[in-house]
């Protein structure tokens, strides 16, 4: 992994490094810090070549720096850097990997891949998110980065894999529903071949897991995916030319005494690199 530069290299980490909106919807603090612990748990990891196989190179963009405050007005200029920090990764010519961070940063991360790919011609329309909660708020908070990527951005095909009915208000999935966003079995591989060539982004909110697993989240969940089928997942998607752009949110160190929601975080990406070495073998689309 490059920090100086980025020659040679296929994708950037960037970290997200902001929870105010989980804050904001008085959810547990502690995700500013999921960059950092992300990247302590990824450094003790050994990725040579045993498998046969030539790993992306990766680099480093570093973090997106929060803006003060702890209001709507502050959320919204840290949204304005997110997106303006993943300009400046796509400008490079590299597939942007977020760290978070609460999942409303999803909302800026994505609108600047958006936006990028819309000035080449390309539809990035779709999109595919891991979590046990819609995030379909209207208010400002963690939990409104789809709608607002559905309402400012022309999202219009949402799924959601992991979906948790029981943490969830009526409203939301009505809301979910009327604007035709679909749930998927946690054991479906074949997602993306639905969207029929469609361009589409994918965020995993690590609250998807089973707090057994993941405890250092901003929201555990009791009853969520295993991580062998999370990482299935990622892998399979990985290699679809038509997919954009990946994160992984709701790090919480704070609530990771042992660094096991890490290490799982770590994971994660390292299988989702694995499944981008073979990109555009045998699925997808042209890119």
């Amino acid at each position: 992994m490059r920090k100086d530069r980025p020659d040679g290299c296929r994708v950037a980490i960037l970290g997200l490094a902001d929870d105010l909106g989980v804050r904001l919807n008085a959810g547990r603090a502690g995700a500013i810090d999921g960059p950092t612990a992300f990247r302590t748990a990824l450094a003790r990891y050994g990725v040579a070549q045993p498998h046969g196989f030539l790993w992306p190179g990766i680099f480093d963009a570093g973090d997106v720096v929060p803006a003060e405050g702890a209001d709507e007005a502050a959320l919204t200029e840290t949204h304005r850097r997110v997106t303006d920090a993943v300009r400046a990764v796509l400008a490079m010519g590299l597939f942007p990997i977020g760290i978070g961070g609460g999942h409303d940063l999803t909302f800026p991360f994505v609108r600047a891949v958006i936006e990028h790919w819309k000035a080449a011609g390309v539809a990035v329309d779709h999109g595919v998110y891991f979590d046990a909660h819609l995030d379909v708020r209207e208010t400002p908070g963690s939990g409104m980065a789809f709608r607002r990527l559905y309402e400012d951005c022309g999202v219009r095909d949402l799924r959601v894999v992991g979906f948790n009915p029981y943490t969830n208000a009526h409203e939301h999935v009505q809301w979910f529903l009327d604007h035709g966003g679909k749930g998927a079995a946690p054991s479906a591989m074949a997602f993306p071949e639905r969207f029929h060539g469609a361009d589409w982004f994918l965020s995993v909110d690590l609250d998807v897991l089973g707090s057994s697993v993941a405890p250092g989240v901003s929201a555990p969940n009791p009853d969520g995916m295993s991580v062998h089928d999370l990482a299935k997942a990622l892998s399979y998607a990985a290699r679809f030319e038509e997919l954009r752009c990946v994160d992984f949110m709701e790090l919480n160190p704070a609530f990771d005494a042992d660094g096991r929601t890490a290490r799982v975080a770590v994971h994660l990406f390292l299988t989702f690199l694995h499944g981008f070495a073979f990109r555009g073998v045998g699925v997808g689309g042209a890119s």
